[in-house]
């Protein structure tokens, strides 16, 4: 079953098909002797190739007639909207379930934000200390510029003072 459902490639069809074709003719060249015996064993063994791939090309055309009989049905199921079956929704509340769905699309795409929000939740506590100390530090920053600006001024009119005497 998995190798029926298994989808190849557009690139590599036609290299599937001429390896096929080499295999076939590779097959063909050995049985070509048999042919050429003439000897009955040899005809049972030609005719018990000719049984196998006559076998293979049977399965081939049962899988695609299967497929062709369930075609039609596909075809259905996929052009039926599966809402209708799954979503019986009055006609009034249609206006609704459009808002909402928008609403559930926006959600989605930032669940992993609020994802992370929810997994800070238990380090919020050390966060706070954090920037409890971080403030601490710049407000002892903030006064040590102030009285670095004081000096500054002091320095400027005692510079202004010597200058002008």
């Amino acid at each position: 079953t998995l190798d029926l459902t298994c989808r190849k490639t557009p690139c590599f069809v036609q290299f599937s098909e001429m390896e096929k074709m080499a295999n076939i003719q590779a097959e063909i060249n050995e049985v070509q002797p048999v042919l050429l015996s003439g000897k009955r064993f040899n005809f049972a063994i030609l005719f018990y190739f000719i049984g196998k791939k006559c076998e293979m090309l049977q399965d081939m055309n049962r899988h695609l007639e299967a497929v062709l009989k369930k075609k039609r049905a596909l075809r259905k199921r996929l052009i039926k909207p599966k809402c209708e079956e799954s979503l019986p929704i009055e006609a009034t509340f249609h206006k609704y379930v459009v808002e909402l769905l928008a609403e559930a699309v926006t959600f989605i795409e930032k669940l992993e934000s609020h994802l992370q929000a929810a997994r800070s939740i238990p380090q919020i506590p050390n966060t706070m200390k954090n920037m409890d100390i971080a403030l601490t530090k710049t407000e002892l920053l903030v006064l040590d510029l102030e009285e670095l600006a004081e000096q500054i001024l002091k320095w400027r009119e005692v510079q202004k003072e010597v200058y002008s005497s």
